[in-house]
């Protein structure tokens, strides 16, 4: 039991290690304050969560940036993946639970984007019961995050391509407030009640 534990402890030690190597290594986001996120990432669509079911009967849709942002005020989060560790239990809840906040600033949508497809986001968005609060979009093929250089290989934690973890508050497409954490373990600078103070 203890030489288990002991392997377990290196292992997640190795691990951490990695993913602060990863994010050390990489460059800065392409994106930051003044962006228009939908000239930098053209052509760039996003898949709303949905039962399959409602992919179906949508005959698969997507949804262009231009129409997530095009006259909003929009807070958007993007995170490694559903059902990861802090995503579940610090991301996530940062911002449903500062929904009625956001409103009263008068943020039309909070968004949360992931590099997963829309039907594992659905299920891990009614998991969290944040259906009702937060708008959960799929960024299948990980073009979106690609486009903003803000994608990250996270194959030593067995997730592949997937998004760094930050936040963004977006007037009309354009970046006012942008945030990202140094490496994709890290829950300091792009949880929602950092980004309500900045609003």
């Amino acid at each position: 039991m203890a030489c288990a534990m002991l392997k377990r402890s290196v292992m997640m030690k190795s691990l951490a290690g990695s993913l602060r190597i990863a994010a050390s290594s990489r460059a800065y986001a392409s994106v930051s304050v003044g962006t228009d996120l939908v000239s930098a990432a053209p052509d760039v669509s996003l898949q709303k969560a949905r039962s399959w079911d409602e992919g179906v009967s949508s005959k698969f849709s997507t949804t262009p940036l231009k129409d997530i942002f095009k006259d909003k005020k929009v807070v958007i989060f993007g995170l490694p993946g559903a059902y990861t560790g802090v995503c579940s239990a610090q991301h996530v809840p940062s911002y449903k639970n500062n929904i009625d906040k956001f409103k009263a600033k008068g943020v039309d949508s909070v968004i949360c984007v992931a590099v997963n497809d829309p039907y594992v986001l659905n299920g891990w968005a009614e998991k969290l019961q944040a259906k009702d609060a937060i708008e959960f979009y799929g960024d299948l093929d990980g073009n979106f995050h690609k486009s903003l250089d803000l994608g990250i290989d996270l194959s030593a934690a067995l997730l592949g391509p997937r998004a760094h973890r930050w936040s963004a508050y977006v007037v009309d497409g354009k970046v006012k407030v942008f945030n990202v954490e140094k490496a994709p373990s890290e829950f300091k600078v792009s949880g929602g009640e950092v980004i309500l103070e900045q609003i």
